[in-house]
């Protein structure tokens, strides 16, 4: 039986390579996987022309993913800086790359990122559009708009994300009320000036059945972006991002329709007690689709420590229902991510999403939990360096404070709890002082 996308091969029975790979991963019975990507609740994003893809899957049930979001722009335009910077990520663990390109050869670095990397891609187009015509903003046709969604499946990306939900009808309901950070989205901010200046209906929304043929064509996932996102704690959870909410709601099922697969794109700057109840939102508002969160940044004061206030909202969210959390660095609002800021951005979301996979009772989640315990009740350094989730930070750490004893740390020392215990328990003295 032959079929166009991974729903539509799940809809027709047929267990494609994709899902059998990513049920192995997940240790996940693969008819029950196959029913997930049925019904929307899981996607496996994999176009039919990023041959060196590792198929993943994005779901609730199962372990939650992290993207790293990468690319040139004016002022740093280093391409080998970037592939760089994708290199590592794929090594740290980052299941998916983004590429946000805006300066440069775009075309070439997104070619070579579906050529030779093996995680899953995702691009915007609205920005690739904005540099591939290089003319004023208000001269790109809607024509030319659909035809970079077009030039982007061709070179294999795996997922796009489509500013859709902010059409003229939102657009007119965000104006009339009023934001305090306004649109903070920068795809977000280019449609609705181009919409602006036009009088025209988003292209994006307006041929959203010729999105879908081509996302059928290649296998191309949709990743419906919330151009509205709240971009400060105060618009946190207003009308005009729960309106676009109820449209992404409704254009998923019309992407369902056709078998393309959906990510919802979410929050955004959020204070904690809203995170939950906005996960529970999404859940219901777009059928239980996978929900792809920035952060939640659960507070606006932190620059240049916005990877931990993304990881506090990131691991809350995903322990609600997100299903994959977008990484943010100690750059965020501040400059272009450099080599450290990627590691820390991805490191902080992987002990997020860790965190809520626990939480959540993900299959096989807390072994990892299990098995470092154990090898610090055995006082057993080298196998808790290896177990860590950065094995070169903590072995630093313990190199640059040595002590006395290679049994303790230099915290404690002879007082050192976890010495004593396994030594009075097997019936030694322990004295501590004049050890």
């Amino acid at each position: 039986m032959s079929y166009t996308t991974q729903m539509d091969a799940a809809r027709k029975g047929i267990l494609t390579k994709e899902m059998k790979a990513v049920a192995e991963k997940e240790n996940f019975d693969p008819q029950e996987l196959m029913r997930l990507v049925a019904e929307g609740k899981v996607a496996i994003p994999a176009n039919k022309r990023h041959t060196c893809l590792e198929p993943n899957g994005i779901g609730s049930m199962l372990k939650t993913k992290i993207n790293v979001n990468l690319g040139t722009s004016r002022d740093c335009s280093d391409l080998d800086m970037e592939l760089k910077k994708v290199n590592d990520a794929v090594a740290m663990g980052a299941e998916s790359i983004m590429d946000l390109s805006s300066f440069g050869d775009t075309g070439k670095f997104r070619r070579k990122l579906t050529s030779e990397c093996p995680a899953i891609i995702g691009t915007v187009p609205i920005y690739d559009a904005v540099v591939y015509y290089h003319k004023p903003l208000k001269e790109i046709t809607s024509r030319e708009w659909i035809d970079i969604v077009k030039m982007h499946a061709e070179d294999g990306v795996d997922f796009m994300t489509i500013h859709i939900g902010i059409n003229k009808n939102t657009a007119d309901r965000f104006k009339e009320a009023k934001r305090l950070t306004n649109i903070v989205s920068r795809g977000g901010s280019i449609i609705f000036a181009w919409m602006e200046m036009t009088g025209l209906e988003n292209p994006f929304f307006e041929h959203f059945d010729e999105i879908l043929e081509i996302c059928q064509e290649y296998d191309i996932t949709l990743s419906l972006g919330d151009a509205c996102r709240p971009g400060c704690i105060a618009d946190a959870s207003d009308i005009s991002q729960i309106e676009e909410l109820i449209t992404l709601g409704e254009l998923t099922q019309k992407a369902w329709n056709k078998n393309v697969q959906v990510i919802i794109e979410g929050p955004g700057h959020m204070p904690l007690d809203q995170i939950a109840a906005n996960m529970k939102i999404q859940q219901t508002l777009c059928k239980g689709a996978p929900f792809y969160v920035l952060g939640p940044l659960v507070t606006d004061i932190a620059p240049g420590y916005d990877h931990i206030t993304a990881a506090i909202g990131g691991a809350i969210a995903a322990a609600s229902g997100a299903s994959f959390l977008c990484y943010v660095t100690p750059a965020e609002h501040l400059r272009l991510p450099d080599l450290d800021d990627v590691k820390e951005g991805i490191i902080a979301s992987r002990i997020a999403a860790h965190a809520a996979d626990i939480a959540k009772g993900i299959r096989g989640a807390s072994d990892w939990d299990q098995k470092m315990s154990e090898a610090r009740k055995r006082l057993d350094w080298e196998k808790m360096f290896d177990l860590s989730i950065d094995p070169e930070k903590a072995r630093r750490y313990r190199a640059t404070g040595k002590p006395e004893k290679e049994d303790t740390c230099s915290m404690c020392g002879n007082f050192c709890a976890v010495k004593n215990m396994n030594r009075i328990l097997e019936g030694e003295i322990v004295s501590i002082y004049d050890e």
